[in-house]
Formats: C-alpha cells, sequence, structure tokens
C-alpha cells in the first residue's frame, strides 16, 4: 500500500468524521442568549424575593434555636 493511498485514505475518513460531527455544533447564539435571559430572570427575582427570603430564613434560624 503506498503512502499516497493512506493519506488519501485517511484523508476520506477525516472529512467524513468532521461532516458528521460538524453538523451538531448547535446554535451557540440562541444558547448564549437563553443564558442571558436566565441570569437576567435570577437577578430579578432574587431582588425581589430577597428581602422576603431572608425573614423566612431568619425566622426559622430564630425557631431552632429558640428551643
Amino acid at each position: 500500500m503506498s503512502n499516497t493511498f493512506r493519506m488519501t485514505t485517511s484523508h476520506l475518513v477525516f472529512r467524513r468524521w468532521t461532516r458528521h460531527v460538524g453538523g451538531e455544533r448547535g446554535d451557540v447564539p440562541g444558547w448564549v442568549l437563553i443564558t442571558l435571559m436566565t441570569a437576567g430572570l435570577v437577578v430579578v427575582i432574587w431582588a425581589v424575593a430577597g428581602p422576603a427570603l431572608s425573614d423566612v430564613f431568619q425566622q426559622a434560624i430564630d425557631r431552632v434555636t429558640g428551643f
């Protein structure tokens, strides 16, 4: 088997593999947008519900330590 044949065969195998795997890259800008929107929602919810959650947590701690 000549070197040219082996290089050509491996090149064809590599091209087929990259076409198969390369098509599964996904929608990167879409995932970035989803991630940023989720982070924004977490910040907004935390800002609104943070004080109420702190009060609930403090009440629970006071009940446990009050025994």
